[in-house]
Order: C-alpha cells, then sequence, then structure tokens
C-alpha cells in the first residue's frame, strides 16, 4: 500500500464526515484512512462506519494524549508506505494524493508538506482567518505559499512523511503545541529530504470564531518560545515580528493619548489587510472581517510569544510549570 492516512480527532465528527467524503472522491486510489478517536466524548465511530464499504477505513478509540499522541498511535497501525497526518477539520479536492504521487514521481522526497485555501462554503469569519494565516502581511508567506523556499517546515493539517522515517525519528514528541515544528526540525537534523508540494493542497477551517482563533494563536507564540529552548538555532527574525507588532501597537495607542494623530499607523495598516482581502475574496465584509483577524493573529502570537519569553526566559521555568493551565487541563 501506498499512502495511509493518519487522521486523530477530538469531538468532531461532522468535520470527519466531511473529510471522508472528500476521500471516496480521490482520482489515486490506493491508500488506507486510519482514523484514531482521541478520548471525545462525542465518537465519530458512526460516522466512519458509513464509509467501510467504499473505503479501506480502520477506527480506534484511545484515552486522550493530544494529538502528537494520537498520529503516533495510528502511525503504529498502518501499513503504507507514506503516512499523511491530516486535521479533522480539513477537506481534500479530488487530485490532492495525484498531486502527491506526481511530486514524488519528479524527485524523492522524505517528508513534504502542502498549502491550505479557504473553500467556498466556508464562513466570513472562516475565510477572514484563513487570509490572517496565509496573507504576506500577516505571515509573511511562512506556511507553504511561497513555491521557492530554502527550507520547508510541514504542518500537521497536510504533512508527508517516509513511514521508516517517521518511525526511525520517533514521531511526534511529548510536545502539546508546536509538535510539528519540532518534528520538522527533527527531520532537517536527522539528514532526510523535505519539501514543499505547492499543487498537494487542501481546505482547512481551521477555528469557527475569533475567540478560539485568538487562543490558538496565542499558545502558537508560546510554543515558539519552547521550541528555542530546545532548538536555539530555530529561532529566526520572522519569529520576532509578531511580538514587535504587539508592543508597536501598545507604543501606538499610548502616544494617540497625547497625538490622536499617531492612530494613522494602525489605520494604514488595517486599510491594506482590508483592501488586499476584499480583492482576494471579491468580499467587502470579508475584508473588513480580515483586519480583526489579522490583528488578533498577530497580537495573539505576540502576547503569546512575549508571555513565554518572560516565564521561561527571563523567570525559568519550565514548560510545564509556566503554562500547565494553558497545555495541560
Amino acid at each position: 500500500m501506498k499512502y495511509s492516512l493518519i487522521i486523530p480527532v477530538y469531538n468532531r465528527p461532522d468535520e470527519v464526515d466531511e473529510l471522508l467524503q472528500s476521500l471516496t472522491e480521490q482520482r489515486f486510489k490506493d491508500f488506507e484512512v486510519i482514523v484514531v478517536e482521541d478520548g471525545s466524548a462525542v465518537p465519530c465511530k458512526d460516522v466512519v462506519e458509513k464509509y467501510t464499504a467504499c473505503l479501506d477505513i480502520h477506527y480506534y478509540n484511545k484515552p486522550n494524549s493530544g494529538p502528537g499522541q494520537t498520529r503516533n498511535y495510528g502511525v503504529e497501525r498502518s501499513q503504507g508506505t507514506y503516512v499523511l497526518i491530516l486535521d479533522s477539520d480539513c477537506v481534500l479536492p479530488p487530485g490532492y494524493l495525484e498531486a502527491i504521487e506526481a511530486e514524488l514521481g519528479s524527485e524523492p522526497a522524505d517528508a513534504f508538506g502542502g498549502p491550505d485555501r479557504a473553500h467556498d462554503s466556508f464562513t466570513d469569519v472562516q475565510k477572514a482567518i484563513n487570509y490572517a494565516m496565509t496573507s504576506f502581511f500577516t505571515t509573511g508567506g511562512i506556511r507553504g505559499g511561497k513555491k521557492k523556499m530554502d527550507k520547508f517546515y510541514p504542518r500537521s493539517f497536510n504533512m508527508g512523511v517516509r513511514t521508516e522515517v517517521y518511525r526511525a525519528l520517533g514521531g511526534f514528541s511529548r510536545m502539546r503545541f508546536g509538535e510539528d515544528i519540532d518534528f520538522s526540525i527533527r527531520i532537517f537534523k536527522g539528514g532526510y529530504r523535505c519539501r514543499l508540494f505547492p499543487e498537494a493542497w487542501v481546505w482547512h477551517k481551521r477555528r469557527t470564531d475569533l475567540k478560539k482563533f485568538f487562543k490558538q494563536v496565542h499558545n502558537s507564540g508560546i510554543a515558539r518560545i519552547n521550541l528555542y529552548k530546545k532548538y536555539p538555532e530555530s529561532l529566526k527574525l520572522v519569529h520576532l515580528l509578531p511580538a514587535a507588532f504587539t508592543i508597536g501597537v501598545v507604543l501606538v495607542l499610548l502616544a494617540a493619548l497625547v497625538c490622536p494623530w499617531s492612530l494613522l499607523l494602525l489605520a494604514l495598516f488595517a486599510l491594506i489587510i482590508c483592501v488586499d482581502s476584499s480583492l482576494q475574496n471579491k468580499s467587502l465584509k470579508i475584508g473588513m472581517l480580515s483586519v480583526v483577524a489579522a490583528f488578533i493573529q498577530l497580537t495573539g502570537y505576540g502576547s503569546g510569544f512575549l508571555r513565554a519569553w518572560w516565564k521561561r526566559c527571563v523567570l525559568g521555568k519550565d514548560s510545564f510549570s509556566a503554562f500547565e493551565k494553558n497545555f495541560y487541563q
């Protein structure tokens, strides 16, 4: 068997249904599907059983241990030459596996990943969040939008790894957040070939509301410092920009108490985001929501980064004691 698709799921049966439906439409058929329930209170077993006649699908239920360990559980039970790690909130276009086949046929790779897009059926908020997570003005294009990159670090919503490489590296670590970047770093350190497959993209729903989105990116900012503590060389200038933006927003708001004109700086950034997103999404409403999402993305990540820097680098706490409430409750 060529591919084993590993899908960890936690309380999201409806999303799993959409993902599995998209798998029935794949033009390339040599794959199995492994769904691993991570101690869900709302299981998806009934959903999975709907597809047993049309997919080579296997369902497992285990106690909650987080996404990384749940993926490892699935890989241990896989038969494919490659494992494809997918989030349950993704939907695949019919040519997804064909695109992977074409890339691997043209140039071998030990690990790879693809970008994500917003589907027409997504809500306006989801499209705004997608813009904030993929736009050059917010993330600098580091999430897979570029075709030529010195190093591409696959993310766990759309990641492929040769099974023997996955097992040689021990799979995902026990990090609660940032575990996919941790794994990608170990792939490079192991001397394996890893690259971007631009056409192996997925529709990725991400968070469904802005409050959950803030929590997600805040935890991602925390994870970046945790990664820095493990791999100091992994911290790049681009990772500092959201923290600098967050500090800048605070300084501009304070300056506005004396000079209201300073708010024009924030207004100019908001205008750029609004115009760019409105043109991309062909919707002024989504453009305006993208302004909110962009500020949440940057200040959420930046505040998490600064908080973790203070606790871990200044106060010297370990990752568990510093963020027990965030990650382990």
